[in-house]
């Protein structure tokens, strides 16, 4: 409230951001930023970038929507409304934003296509006609048209000669299958069907895992699957899930995953019984 010649003025208070709000309810629990580091395995510069409101920083749009959809889960507060705030603060950190253009208004006399422009699209208009004309002719009565310049056997030879389909790109289908982290402290853990632990850590970014070729129903469980690359014989896979979420007790052998992206086999029918069978 100020006073300034009888005339009273409300200033509205400022609006509180993400990262001020994350930071206050994280002290409001008695949390210091490095227990909720270890809590959520959010790299501690990354929760501080986050209270600090710089969402440029962060690795792209994905991380920080994920990271602040777990923060502000490990504090016990409105997901969604933190994460609408999250998108705001996003937009108009953004410099590729530009305003939008007004509608056209078909009342308005300066935004009337001129004379020129409405001459070319009758102009288009007939070139886009003859075309259409000229088609038509030469495919409903070829011989109409100019003969042919190449040999008539040679031309018929080409035309009874089989045509060969288009290979497709080479898909993987075995080899070894490596797992690698995108991000630093990314927590995994691989073991076999039988729970034998074939491999565990807190890998940086860079780090890399082979499963073992003689692991027997090998599985996967991490908190990031969106931050592990996959790669069968040296050829990329889609990973996991793009999600921020849990994934355990999943299949990572080179079948499993590659099942992932096939059509579901139809039902071989049903034979029918023989005299020995009865």
């Amino acid at each position: 409230m100020e006073e300034e010649d009888g005339i009273v003025e409300n200033t509205p208070a400022p609006k509180q951001r993400v990262g001020e709000r994350l930071r206050e309810a994280r002290e409001a629990k008695g949390l210091d930023i490095d227990q909720v580091a270890a809590e959520t395995r959010i790299p501690k510069r990354h929760l501080e970038t986050i209270e600090a409101g710089n969402f440029s920083a962060l690795p792209s749009r994905t991380y920080a929507i994920g990271f602040t959809r777990t923060y502000a889960r490990t504090l016990g507060l409105d997901e969604k409304d933190v994460l609408d705030h999250v998108r705001e603060e996003l937009a108009e950190g953004d410099p590729n934003a530009v305003e939008k253009p007004t509608k056209f208004e078909p009342g308005d006399p300066a935004r009337v296509p001129g004379r020129g422009l409405a001459w070319f699209a009758v102009l288009a208009a007939v070139i886009l006609l003859g075309g259409v004309y000229a088609f038509y002719s030469s495919y409903f009565a070829p011989g109409l048209g100019p003969a042919p310049l190449e040999d008539p056997e040679a031309q018929v030879a080409a035309n009874e000669a089989p045509q060969q389909a288009a290979t497709p790109a080479p898909q993987p289908t075995g080899g070894p299958v490596v797992f690698t982290s995108e991000m630093d402290d990314t927590w995994v853990k691989f073991y076999d069907a039988s729970g034998t632990r074939l491999f565990e850590a807190q890998m940086a970014e860079g780090d890399s895992f082979t499963i073992p070729e003689d692991a027997e129903g090998p599985q996967i469980w991490t908190g990031r699957p969106y931050a592990l690359a996959i790669t069968i014989g040296g050829r990329s896979v889609r990973k996991l899930t793009e999600e921020d979420t849990v994934v355990k007790d999943v299949p990572v052998t080179a079948e499993a995953l590659l099942a992932r992206d096939e059509p579901e086999a139809e039902a071989a029918p049903a034979t029918a019984a023989t005299p020995s069978d009865t």
